[in-house]
């Protein structure tokens, strides 16, 4: 049995732990508020562009269709983009991405596809490179980013797309956590190539109700510059989504935690003062024993 200096010590080690996990909550919280307002009022700007795409998808067909909207025709080359935390802490939120990952990737390869990996953050990096090392190309880290701009997901855009057209890739698709609630963060699939003409969310073509969009210059041309633009703005909406989910996992974590704290300081407490009564008990029943002798 542990003596009363060991009990005090874990007492007091638990109690400090407590006391960082209560300071990671409040934190957490905090910047909740904020990533939640940016991940909300970036839905509106990607819902919208993809209605745009939707549109003019339905102008254009056959070889004048740029390749981003209709792809390469096969089916054989997969990059898998993976959006997940750079730090922990946050329970199951980047497990559960990285296993919706890594379930797609073990179908594709036992369907004999040509699987590459990107991976957008230092966990779920950490999580596949177990099985999937050897398929990683890319890690990129944006925890040092004060703010998730478009200047932060160009290079990983850039990269996609170079692939793309060096005929590395037939098919994109992202892997990322949709922000739901605080309680809730939902893995999701998004095809980024071939872009979806109808996006998550319901974003579809408008009913122009009889009326006729004229587009100049044609539409295929718009779609040239609109699609890698759209791509950029997939990815930022993901990771902006990916935050929100990460500071509210966070959040309920640490509640999760103290309160486990709380329960363990009491149970200890309450040794430690049996422990501690019994030993006084010992004591007076040892002292009256001593004088009764005399």
């Amino acid at each position: 049995m542990a003596s009363l200096k060991e009990m005090r010590n874990r007492i007091g080690s638990v109690k400090a732990t407590q006391k960082i996990t209560k300071a990671m909550q409040m934190v957490a919280a905090a910047k909740l508020r904020r990533a939640q307002d940016a991940a909300e009022n970036a839905r509106p700007y990607a819902l919208r562009m993809a209605s745009v795409i939707a549109n003019l998808a339905n102008g254009v067909s056959g070889d004048g269709a740029p390749r981003l909207l209709v792809g390469t025709g096969r089916d054989d080359k997969h990059l898998v983009v993976v959006a997940t935390s750079d730090r922990g802490l946050a329970g199951g939120f980047n497990s559960g991405v990285a296993r919706a990952a890594r379930d797609r990737i073990a179908s594709l390869l036992a369907q004999g596809k040509d699987v590459q990996i990107i991976c957008i953050g230092r966990k779920g990096r950490d999580v596949l490179r177990r099985l999937y090392g050897e398929c990683i190309l890319h890690t990129y880290e944006v925890a040092s980013a004060k703010t998730l701009t478009l200047d932060v997901v160009q290079p990983i855009a850039a990269e996609i797309l170079s692939r793309f057209e060096a005929g590395e890739a037939d098919v994109v698709t992202l892997f990322y956590s949709r922000f739901r609630s605080v309680i809730s963060q939902v893995p999701t699939a998004r095809r980024l190539v071939p872009a979806e003409v109808q996006a998550e969310g319901g974003a579809a073509a408008p009913n122009l109700q009889g009326g006729v969009y004229t587009y100049e210059p044609d539409e295929a041309s718009i779609l040239e510059t609109l699609l890698p633009r759209n791509l950029a703005v997939q990815l930022l909406s993901a990771m902006l989504e990916n935050q929100a989910g990460f500071y509210a996992a966070q959040m309920s974590a640490m509640d999760n935690a103290t309160r486990n704290a709380g329960d363990l300081i009491a149970a200890l407490t309450l040794q430690y003062n049996r422990s501690r009564q019994a030993q006084i008990t010992k004591e007076l029943i040892e002292i009256i024993s001593g004088a009764e002798a005399l």
